[in-house]
């Protein structure tokens, strides 16, 4: 990599900073999920040893380091102005556990050791060809025999289109200096291009697609995606023999429902198994041509486990694997086992119809544990007490509809116990990577976020943060009411009740309590609360 080249990069990483924060789809826990899913096993979480190229500031790798004291995460990434963000992080949350480094991904050799994890995400397009080798190299080299590597990536047929786009944006914006003036001529350059276009234009067409994404997305996304020096797409059968080449092999997609025929209808299902003779790798190449694919992102392991890799789920496996989901009637009723078929909106917004009542019993009880993921045989059990039905009559029905769900992706999965409270209790516990946040409960701006066991980006209310630093497990309902009374007394906070200021003690008692129950009803739906 020219030295040239890797000063500008680094300079535009360090000028504008790259978006860190968790991404749930990298998350370890996911990643061994799904290494199961397709018949692999891989090391737990807990102690497992994480690297993470490409991490920013650590806002990816962090609050995984903080979930598990026992594991092991190193982040390495190019721009010492972001790395130093994380180390202070580091430095404030004391983790003992994790370590981050301003190094080169091409300088990374024997001596970094094995990782049984490794995430590499919005890195690999957006370098110049020798670091996306180098970025295999480690991959492979790096490794454990049982480990699962993450890599994500622009692909074609879907980046051709958009390529226009950005050699737009890059013909006005990318003489300019200063970022945000890069962003402002690029923008109008499409302003203008939108406006100008024949209505039956390829380009047209091109910017009715892009257009929403460059008017929605934040100016890091824009600046990366479009403006800075490399953007190199691939097909996604050219980086499965990228990665071959250094001993890697193609288990899955991070996104596991993409994978299977079935969710294209019978058109696409029957002559794309005929076509593709059973090799998952030309399905995948098909559908990004079907789909007009523009992001993958790709699980790759050592090519000795590919005999062992399985895409026909098993039952067995099937079994062990715990299951969260959310299902919200259309309607707005709650879900009744008896009465008419219920539209239900699930987690990604998917559309799901319960008919049977042990569908909806199903429903019942994944709803009502959420966050926390239920394992088939409490499933059975619990849904054979609500139907009055035998375990024996209802276990084919919960399984079939578990494997529905999750080819759909209505469901999410887990390997390894998911931490999350399934209801309320009388001393509620937050996470302790969460209530141990410096300054977090102090925090007056209106963005305060925290990541939760599925290692989502949550956001916090005022009252949700004043409320974490006593979620330890020693404080009743009485006494975090209480809490927040004192602090309306000491004018720290502000009640209004019908546009009223309450100082009254006895309505001001009483709304605490009603809030602290609204309070810990949403901080354990949102998944911070620790069961």
């Amino acid at each position: 990599m020219p030295d040239t080249l890797t000063s500008a990069i680094t300079s535009y990483y360090d000028t504008v900073p790259y978006d860190s924060h968790p991404f749930p789809q990298t998350a370890a826990e996911h990643l061994e999920s799904l290494a199961y899913l397709f018949g692999l096993d891989a090391t737990p979480p807990a102690q497992a040893r994480v690297l993470e190229l490409g991490c920013a500031a650590g806002g990816n790798l962090l609050p995984f380091a903080a979930r598990h004291p026992g594991a092991r995460a190193l982040g390495i990434d190019l721009s010492p102005v972001q790395v130093a963000q994380g180390v202070a992080a580091i430095g404030h949350t004391k983790l003992g556990n994790v370590e981050l480094r301003a190094f080169n991904i091409a300088d990374i050799d024997a001596s970094f050791g094995q990782f049984d994890y490794i995430v590499c995400h919005g890195v690999y397009s957006w370098v110049p060809p020798a670091v996306q080798d180098a970025i295999l190299r480690v991959c492979s080299e790096n490794l454990a025999p049982n480990g699962v590597a993450y890599v994500s990536y622009n692909v074609y047929p879907g980046w051709k289109a958009r390529e226009i786009v950005r050699d737009a944006m890059i013909l006005r914006g990318g003489p300019r200096d200063e970022p945000d003036e890069k962003l402002s001529y690029a923008r109008g350059m499409l302003e203008f291009l939108e406006q100008s276009a024949r209505p039956d234009s390829v380009l047209k067409k091109t910017l009715e697609e892009t257009m929403p994404i460059v008017r929605n997305a934040n100016s890091s996304y824009l600046l990366h995606e479009f403006l800075e020096p490399c953007n190199a797409p691939c097909y996604f059968k050219e980086f499965v023999e990228r990665a071959g080449a250094h001993g890697l092999a193609y288990l899955a997609d991070a996104e596991p429902s993409t994978m299977f025929v079935q969710n294209y209808g019978e058109k696409v299902r029957e002559p794309l198994l005929r076509e593709c003779g059973g090799s998952q790798i030309m399905i995948e190449q098909y559908l990004d041509f079907l789909v007009n694919r523009t992001f993958r992102q790709t699980l790759l392991v050592k090519k000795e486990r590919v005999g062992e890799i399985r895409y026909r789920l098993d039952p067995t496996r099937l079994r062990v694997l715990g299951y969260a989901g959310v299902f919200l009637p259309d309607d707005g009723t709650p879900i009744a086992l008896d009465g008419p078929e219920q539209p239900c909106t699930a987690i990604r917004n998917l559309k799901v119809t319960l008919r049977l009542p042990v569908h909806k019993a199903v429903a019942q009880v994944l709803d009502q544990n959420y966050p926390a993921a239920v394992l088939p045989d409490a499933l059975v059990t619990e849904v054979s007490t609500r139907t009055g039905e035998p375990r024996s009559a209802v276990e084919p029905f919960v399984m079939a509809m578990l494997e529905e769900l999750l080819i759909l992706g209505a469901v999410r999965l887990r390997r390894s116990p998911v931490e999350a409270a399934a209801q309320v209790s009388e001393f509620p516990r937050a996470l302790d990577a969460v209530r141990h946040a410096p300054g977090l409960a102090l925090s007056t701006g209106p963005s305060a976020t925290a990541c939760n066991q599925w290692h989502e980006q949550v956001a916090l209310s005022p009252l949700e943060r004043c409320l974490l630093p006593l979620l330890d497990g020693a404080h009743g309902h009485e006494a975090l009411a209480e809490h927040l009374a004192g602090e309306a007394r000491a004018e720290r906070l502000r009640f209004i009740k019908d546009d009223q200021l309450l100082t009254e003690e006895g309505a001001l008692r009483d709304f605490t309590r009603q809030q602290v129950a609204l309070a810990l009803k949403d901080l354990r739906r949102k998944g911070l609360l620790a069961a």
